[in-house]
C-alpha cells in the first residue's frame, strides 16, 4: 500500500457494515460543484518525508494541469494515520473530495461501500485504456470480477536495505537471501555492537504486510478461496510465529522496537543504529534523513530457502497508491481529466521519480531511469515475486485485526513472555473473532 501509513482503526468495521448505497463526495467541500466547474478538490496521501515535501512535489504539477485545462485543483495532503477514517466518513456523509489517493490494499473494502466511481471500459477509455497499466498494479484495484474501484498511481514493493559499512565490519560480503542467513548475519552484526534488523512492532500496517509475505512463503493465506477469514491454519500460525520470533527467539530485532510506530525503524537505519531494514521503496525517505545512496545496498526480501528449494518464492506484497474518484462528484469530466493527467506517461515519470516508486503505467515504467539500482530490484520484485493482499470487502478489518494481534505478540516478546504456537494461535483466533460475521 503506502509508504509509511500507520494503522487506520475504529470506524472501519462500523462504516463498512453500514449500507452505503447513496454515498460519495464532491461538492460539499467546495470541490467540483456545479457553480464551480473549473475547480476540483484532491486528497493526496502523505508520500514524502513530510506534508511540506508532498506540496513541493505536487503543487507545480497541479499548476501545469490548470494551465492545460483551466481547472484549478485544491490540494490537501492527508496523513496516513487519518486517511482511511477521513475517506470512510466522506462515504457516509457525502462530504468529500472529487479525487483522492487510496492505499491499494483498501481498494476492495472501499469498493464495497459503493462510493467510488467504477472504472469500466468506458471510463478507462477516457484515460487511454486499461491496457496502459501493468497487471500487478491492476491486481490491487478491487475485487476480482468487478470493475476496478481506482486506477494505479504509484507502485512500490518491499526490499531489504542493508548498511554496507556495517556488513563489511562484520565480515559479511553479501546480503542474506534466506531468513536463516539473515539470522546468522544478524548475530555477527550484533557481536560488533550494532542492532541487526529494524521493525515497527507497534505499527499494525507494517506488521500485516510482513506476516502476509511470511504466510505466502509458507504456502498459506489469511482467507479461503471463498473469501472467508482463515487466520488459524497451521501454516499461517507458523508464519506469524516466524516473524515475531525474529525478536522473541532469534533476537535480531531489538525488543525496544516492539514500541516503534510510523517511520521509527527508517530513522534508526538512516542513523546507522541498525544494519538492516525491511521497507517499501525507501530511497526518498532515507535521502530526506541525510543517508547517502552509496552507503546502503538493496536486495529482495529473504525467502525460506534458495530457489528452487522449499517454500513459495514471494518477496513482497504489491504495495502502492491508487487514484479514485467519488462517484457523486459534480465535476466528473474534470475529475476524469485529472486522472488522465496524473497517469500520463510524462507525469508518471515525474511523480514516481520524486517518490522513489515505480510507475504502474507500462510506457513510463519502461523508461531506463527505472531499471537501475534500487529501482531495478523493486521493479523486478513487482514483476515476478509480489502478490496482492486479499482483494476482499473485509480487507481493512483484516489489516487492523491481524496487525494488532502481531503488535500484541511483539509486546509479549519484549516483556519476556514466551511466544509459542499456542499463544500465536490464540492471538489469531481473537483477531478472527473481530471480523464481521458472514
Amino acid at each position: 500500500m503506502h509508504r509509511t501509513r500507520a494503522a487506520a482503526a475504529g470506524a472501519v468495521t462500523v462504516c463498512l457494515l453500514t449500507a452505503v448505497t447513496a454515498c460519495g463526495g464532491g461538492s460539499s467541500t467546495g470541490g467540483g460543484s456545479n457553480d464551480s466547474p473549473k475547480t476540483l478538490t484532491y486528497w493526496a496521501s502523505n508520500q514524502g518525508a513530510s506534508i511540506e515535501v508532498d506540496k513541493k512535489v505536487l503543487e507545480p504539477e497541479l499548476d501545469t494541469f490548470e494551465k492545460q485545462t483551466g481547472i484549478k485543483v485544491k490540494l490537501e495532503v492527508v496523513p496516513w494515520s487519518d486517511l482511511l477514517n477521513r475517506i470512510l466518513t466522506a462515504t457516509t456523509s457525502g462530504q468529500g473530495p472529487d479525487v483522492l489517493n487510496i492505499g491499494n490494499t483498501w481498494s476492495a473494502s472501499l469498493q464495497a461501500t459503493g462510493a467510488l466511481l467504477p472504472w469500466d471500459a468506458k471510463n478507462f477509455a477516457k484515460i487511454g485504456g486499461k491496457d496502459r497499466f501493468v497487471d500487478s498494479a491492476l491486481g490491487s484495484t478491487g475485487a476480482q470480477g468487478q470493475d476496478p474501484a481506482a486506477v494505479p498511481l504509484y507502485s512500490m514493493s518491499y526490499a531489504l536495505y542493508y548498511n554496507k559499512e556495517i556488513f563489511a565490519d562484520a565480515g559479511i560480503s553479501k546480503p542474506p537471501a534466506t531468513w536463516t542467513e539473515l539470522v546468522a548475519d544478524g548475530k555477527k552484526i550484533q557481536a560488533k555492537g550494532t542492532s541487526a534488523l529494524g521493525a515497527e512492532g507497534a505499527n499494525p500496517s507494517e506488521n500485516v504486510h510482513h506476516v502476509f509475505v511470511f504466510a505466502r512463503q509458507h504456502g498459506a493465506d489469511f482467507f479461503t478461496a471463498a473469501g472467508k477469514p482463515d487466520f488459524t491454519s497451521d501454516n499461517v500460525v507458523a508464519a506469524v510465529k516466524q516473524y515475531v520470533d525474529l525478536m522473541a527467539k532469534d533476537k535480531v530485532i531489538p525488543t525496544g522496537n516492539a514500541e516503534y510506530a510510523q517511520n521509527q525503524s527508517v530513522s534508526d537505519f538512516a542513523k546507522g543504529k541498525t544494519a538492516m531494514l525491511l521497507w517499501q521503496s525507501a530511497a526518498a525517505n532515507l535521502k530526506s534523513q541525510g543517508m547517502s545512496e552509496d552507503t546502503y545496498g538493496i536486495a529482495p526480501v529473504p525467502v525460506q530457502s534458495g530457489a528452487p528449494g522449499t517454500g513459495t518464492h514471494v518477496n513482497s506484497m504489491v504495495a502502492g497508491i491508487n487514484l479514485a474518484v467519488f462517484k457523486n462528484t459534480d465535476n466528473l469530466d474534470g475529475a476524469t481529466k485529472f486522472v488522465k493527467f496524473m497517469t500520463s506517461d510524462a507525469e508518471q515519470k515525474i511523480l514516481n521519480t520524486a517518490y522513489s516508486s515505480i510507475p504502474p503505467v507500462k510506457a513510463a515504467q519502461a523508461d531506463p531511469a527505472f531499471s537501475t539500482g534500487a529501482d531495478k530490484v523493486l521493479k523486478d520484485t513487482l514483476a515476478t515475486s509480489a502478490i496482492a493482499l486479499p482483494q476482499v470487502a473485509d480487507e481493512s478489518q483484516f489489516e487492523t485485526a491481524v496487525g494488532t494481534a502481531v503488535k500484541d505478540l511483539f509486546a509479549d516478546a519484549a516483556a519476556g513472555r514466551a511466544i509459542t504456537t499456542s499463544s500465536v494461535k490464540a492471538a489469531l483466533e481473537k483477531a478472527q473473532q473481530q471480523m464481521p460475521a458472514k
